[in-house]
């Protein structure tokens, strides 16, 4: 699979790259590298007290996110397949402490509540370069960039995503895909999302891009 760079014009289809906030970024990554693991798999947390309470976080809450409460989180760990994808209602931040690689496509792909996965592209996003992902883009878990290491990500989201899951009726179809708080979820018929009940959703080949590492 061909590895994009955000640098490239196709990711601006997805996302953009946030410029500035060189003392921030500093910040996060350094709280990042000092009190999060990076797994042999792939863990998640919504919401971390080493980066919530950053100076870094409060001013990344006032600017990028117009004062909306966030939760500063990370994704840390070693993968290199796609398995599923998820978006909200929302944008996401990631800075990563180390390069990393999103597995990308685009909500108005979605045909039937269905992608087919040739529609995913890959962005390699470099160590120390925060980016927005757009709430129309469908992303999950990052990939490592490299064989012989993993990955360390923020995730910047809306307080309270990802967080607990909503108690209602579903009305429709899309209703079926929520498996948690602004998370809607897209599961490939190999991953164990979808061995756990969720929306099979994806379609063609679970994208693995160990070889192009």
């Amino acid at each position: 699979m061909e590895i994009l760079k955000v640098t490239d014009p196709e990711f601006t289809n997805y996302g953009r790259i946030i410029e500035g906030y060189d003392d921030e970024k500093k910040q996060i990554m350094e709280a990042l590298r000092d009190n999060t693991p990076i797994p042999d798999g792939t863990d998640y947390v919504a919401e971390e007290k080493a980066l919530q309470d950053l100076a870094a976080s409060d001013k990344i809450t006032n600017s990028l996110f117009g004062g909306s409460p966030m939760q500063f989180g990370w994704c840390n760990g070693h993968n290199t397949k796609l398995n599923c994808l998820e978006y909200h209602r929302s944008s996401e931040i990631n800075l990563g402490a180390t390069d990393f690689i999103l597995l990308l496509a685009k909500r108005e792909e979605i045909v039937d509540y269905k992608l087919d996965s040739s529609k995913v592209k890959a962005f390699l996003v470099p160590k120390g370069v925060m980016v927005e992902v757009y709430a129309t883009a469908l992303h999950y878990a990052p990939c490592q960039a490299h064989k012989d290491s993993g990955f360390q990500v923020l995730v910047g989201l809306p307080k309270g995503t990802n967080v607990g899951m909503p108690q209602f009726t579903p009305g429709n179809q899309e209703d079926k895909l929520l498996t948690a708080t602004n998370k809607w979820l897209l599961a490939h018929a190999e991953s164990s999302e979808a061995k756990n009940g969720a929306w099979v959703g994806i379609t063609g080949e679970n994208i693995d891009i160990a070889k192009d590492i």
